[in-house]
């Protein structure tokens, strides 16, 4: 077997690292030439993301940071997967807008148990180490304390968005709040941070440990910002808001969803929620562009999450149920036959179970409502013969004109 020129693998590791700073990175800190020089450069860094255990279960969008991971540790950097068992004794506000419940050791201890077993599906933890920041924030002292938050202006913690909103209202931001960025400089510098992996809303904590490594260390480190995952309701993908794609989803649960997206959200959920190369990613953008069904590219993604997430053989099950379902009409005993009535809030307000316009425009609002295997949140969206309606797990109903 001939071995592979050093030319050709030079630039597939640079061909790696372009890509890791551009698919779906939004922001690096302080400037992406620098990063990739450094990267280029062949030392081995030390690299961290930051999760604290406060919930049981990963949606597609803890994910994104995941792979970014995930690809630095291909790179053969130094990568540690860090739990805050002790930040989520404060817990952090900053995609909040109220103070975060402060978690016993127990529930961190109980929400963690689940973690690494959804994350492997991700992340390659033989490769990767796993830490806990009560090792060493539970040690620091008072003084320890005061002379980090030195480092830092109470002006810039009040000044972000959430935190201005809530003091202008007159709610509460409790003091232990003001401290959690310092805590997560503070990981930042314990382990000697090269490069921070986070999504957008932890810029302002990561840039706090830039701080530290600066001031303390004299040492330039990079923040490397990935993306948001859009929701299945169109708003970022949160555990709080019930529109998360869940690692643990069962696939034809995790198939239905990716097929209820919209359309133009076909696209950044190949980017951010696959493992497809760009190239082919840029292909399938083309053909959408050229008129071709977008369905047909959708159910290549569903198939492809399905796939990546559980198994091939499972993703064909899910396929196949998604197909005699909606595209075949092979709909369940329970269907029923409705009358089109021009509009979807219309036509499904005919249906017993809804009732009333006013219950048609709450499911579809709430995005309880597919239409050949789309989610429609439009209440004016108009309805045809032939259209296969599905309200919720039990409603299914097909349209005559």
């Amino acid at each position: 077997m001939k071995e592979t020129p050093p030319e050709t693998k030079l630039k597939c590791n640079m061909d790696k690292i372009e890509e890791l700073l551009t698919r779906g990175v939004v922001n690096i800190i302080p400037n992406k030439d620098s990063l990739k020089k450094l990267l280029d450069s062949g030392k081995k860094l030390n690299i961290y993301l930051g999760i604290d255990p406060t919930a049981t279960r990963i949606h597609l969008g803890h994910a994104v940071p995941l792979r970014k991971l995930q690809a630095l540790v291909k790179l053969g950097h130094n990568v540690k997967f860090l739990i805050g068992d002790f930040t989520a004794l404060v817990g952090d506000s900053s995609d909040k807008e109220s103070e975060r419940p402060i978690l016993t050791a127990e529930e961190i201890k109980e929400n963690f148990q689940t973690y690494k077993e959804q994350a492997e599906k991700i992340l390659d933890f033989s490769r990767v180490s796993v830490v806990f920041n009560g090792e060493w924030l539970s040690k620091l002292g008072f003084a320890d304390i005061i002379k980090l938050c030195q480092h830092f202006s109470v002006g810039d913690f009040i000044g972000r968005e959430l935190i201005k909103k809530r003091l202008t209202e007159g709610r509460q931001v409790r003091l232990d709040e003001m401290l959690y960025p310092v805590m997560q400089g503070y990981d930042s510098y314990h382990l000697d941070t090269d490069i921070q992996v986070g999504s957008a809303d932890q810029t302002f904590n990561m840039q706090a440990g830039r701080t530290l490594q600066h001031d303390l260390r004299d040492k330039e480190s990079f923040v490397l910002v990935t993306d948001y995952l859009t929701g299945t309701d169109g708003r970022k993908m949160s555990k709080s808001w019930g529109n998360a794609i869940w690692l643990t989803d069962d696939p034809k649960e995790m198939y239905g969803k990716v097929m209820s997206l919209k359309d133009d959200l076909i696209i950044q959920y190949f980017t951010l929620a696959t493992a497809v190369p760009m190239t082919e990613i840029k292909e399938f953008k083309e053909k959408i562009e050229k008129g071709e069904n977008p369905m047909n590219i959708k159910k290549k993604l569903a198939f492809t999450i399905v796939s990546e997430l559980h198994d091939a053989v499972e993703a064909e099950k899910a396929q196949e149920n998604f197909e005699h379902t909606f595209q075949h009409g092979e709909f369940s005993r329970e269907t029923k036959t409705i009358l089109s009535q021009k509009t979807l809030i219309e036509t499904i307000a005919q249906i017993p179970e809804v009732g009333s316009k006013s219950e048609a425009k709450r499911l579809i609002n709430a995005g309880a409502v597919d239409v050949g295997g789309e989610n429609i949140i439009d209440t004016g969206f108009p309805v045809k013969d032939g259209d296969n309606i599905k309200i919720g797990k039990k409603i299914f109903v097909k349209v005559e004109a």
